[in-house]
């Protein structure tokens, strides 16, 4: 048990999902580090430090037994579950979407899509019979849900769909002191968007060189999102590269 408040990130052993983990942990939060690789879950908790209390808790979202063991083991360790962090994801190929197959098609809505539902299902399940009851559900959404980008469709699909996800648990959770929000991140630097510092497919065909910013700026704001009081709530942000060609792409 702890006096801290609890904060879970999936996703948390790269990228955005590491480096929400660490500024939470830096922030005070026993923060609880899901992800399918254990080596790199360590990674981030001995990035965290000593003085940090975290979890590791190696899982496949898109499984719901696997989901169910990490929330009941988050349970049993701390006692309660303030803050989900549902961030794990992965992108798609440069396949065409005529060419897609279909076995990529699925993995990406498990993971996206599933995952997100799986734990916030396992989330409604603890935060509604805590004492104190409630707590706060941040989606990593995209702005690929209103701009997509060439040759995304599954990727885009899931992250439109996260948006709705969004909104029924805005709604659901009221009765329970649930708050939920959604980020839409555009050009973070981290391994995933790489490829965007040396050229990616543009809408008109072109392939150019987009601008990035830093993660912990993402970071420091999952990090205000999770510290605000229940009785607020961000619904819907947008952070992204300043110069990224994100309004009159197209």
């Amino acid at each position: 048990m702890t006096n801290q408040k609890v904060a879970m990130v999936t996703g948390a052993g790269s990228g955005i999902g590491k480096a929400s983990a660490l500024a939470l942990a830096a922030d005070g939060h026993a923060t609880v580090l899901v992800g399918r690789r254990r080596e790199r879950l360590e990674d981030t908790a001995a990035a965290a430090g000593a003085d940090a209390t975290t979890l590791v808790a190696p899982a496949d979202v898109s499984d719901p037994d696997s989901v169910r063991q990490v929330f009941d083991r988050t349970v049993e360790t701390f006692g309660r579950l303030d803050v989900l962090f549902n961030n794990a994801g992965v992108s798609t190929s440069a396949a065409l979407l005529e060419d897609l197959p279909f076995d990529e098609w699925q993995s990406i809505v498990n993971i996206n899509l599933t995952g997100s539902f799986l734990c916030t299902q396992q989330a409604f399940r603890i935060m509604k019979d805590q004492d104190p009851q409630g707590g706060r559900i941040i989606n990593n959404g995209s702005i690929s849900a209103y701009g997509p980008r060439p040759s995304s469709a599954p990727y885009t699909a899931t992250k439109h769909a996260i948006t709705g996800l969004t909104k029924s648990t805005i709604l659901d959770g009221r009765k329970y002191n649930i708050a939920c929000g959604q980020i839409d991140i555009g050009n973070t630097d981290t391994e995933m968007v790489a490829k965007i510092k040396t050229g990616v497919p543009q809408a008109d065909g072109s392939t150019k060189a987009e601008p990035t910013f830093d993660v912990a700026h993402v970071a420091q704001t999952i990090v205000y999102m999770a510290g605000l009081p229940l009785d607020a709530n961000v619904s819907f942000l947008t952070i992204m590269a300043t110069k990224m060609p994100l309004y009159g792409r197209g």
